[in-house]
């Protein structure tokens, strides 16, 4: 018999490649919930995260860690992960109990960065389906850095590597553009941004890639590709400037819509101020221009005169 009572409750599974910024996402966002004033709890299920950078109210290093499960069944980095995720899902008592002190709060569960958990194994999954079973309503936010952007190989293989964990995993899905604000570092796109965002004709991408030498003996398969992604129709992304209150406001809208979360008045009271509100404020993350405003001021173009200029 479950121990929870209460009728719902909401939160975000953050999944990603490494590096993606999963933890500086989680941090980012429980500053910003609690500014709202949504009682937030992170729940870190990474047993390679060390050194937290937010205070953590659940912690699954207190059952398992990946040095330990290296060092004790000589398992490399990767097999450690999926050992220690198939321990977490044979002792999901261990994670209910610790959750069931946790009432009327917001979960955030700042998850291991192993692409295969969330495209192939499936204890991730299970997990995540337990959750749900306990009244949980969770939005898988799928964090993939914005450098990829830059090339369309990268780029190509992201998309796939989305579409698969959307499938894999069955929560309502979110996809987000992390590191907006260093876009500009990776070299100039090829297209817009908002082709990137909105995965627009991927015919376009095919062929600039096909402009590679190297890339044009793959010219079939890349198309083959792109038709795929294109065919189910699911994969878009929202850009994320964890620095930037306007791009947190936009990340967490779209999150809230996905799994049903509706803001209460007061916490549009608060977000209303908190925009508002001067620079220095009790809200440090500074606020900057988006990308894209700069993109589209830079050059003065849209998407359809980026496609034209092909």
């Amino acid at each position: 018999m479950s121990l929870f009572t209460r009728s719902l409750y909401f939160g975000q599974v953050v999944i990603g490649p490494p590096g993606s910024g999963k933890t500086t996402y989680c941090r980012g966002m429980q500053e910003f919930l609690s500014h709202l004033g949504r009682k937030v709890v992170v729940v870190n299920l990474d047993p390679a995260n060390e050194g937290l950078p937010y205070p953590c109210a659940v912690d699954i290093s207190e059952l398992v860690t990946l040095d330990d499960v290296m060092d004790g069944l000589k398992l490399g980095p990767n097999g450690g992960l999926i050992y220690s995720m198939e321990y977490l899902e044979a002792n999901l008592d261990w994670l209910e109990s610790k959750l069931k002190h946790h009432h009327d709060c917001y979960f955030l569960f700042d998850c291991p960065g192993q692409v295969e958990l969330y495209t192939h194994h499936n204890s991730v999954k299970n997990i995540f389906a337990q959750l749900s079973k306990w009244n949980f309503r969770l939005t898988a936010v799928h964090l993939v850095d914005s450098h990829y952007c830059a090339d369309p190989a990268k780029f190509i293989s992201v998309l796939c590597t989305s579409l698969s964990t959307m499938l894999h995993v069955e929560l309502p899905h979110v996809n987000v553009l992390s590191k907006m604000d260093l876009i500009e570092q990776y070299g100039k796109l090829a297209f817009s941004l908002d082709f990137y965002t909105e995965v627009l004709d991927l015919t376009y991408l095919v062929e600039h890639l096909s402009l590679d030498p190297f890339f044009k003996k793959f010219h079939h398969l890349n198309v083959k590709l792109a038709e795929v992604i294109q065919d189910y129709s699911l994969v878009s992304f929202v850009p994320l400037n964890v620095q930037d209150k306007e791009s947190m406001t936009q990340v967490l809208r779209t999150v809230d819509k996905a799994n049903g979360y509706c803001f209460g008045d007061r916490e549009e009271r608060n977000l209303q101020a908190m925009m508002s509100a001067a620079v220095g404020a009790d809200f440090q993350f500074s606020t900057t221009l988006s990308v894209q405003e700069k993109y589209m001021e830079a050059t003065g173009k849209t998407v359809e005169d980026e496609v034209m200029d092909l």
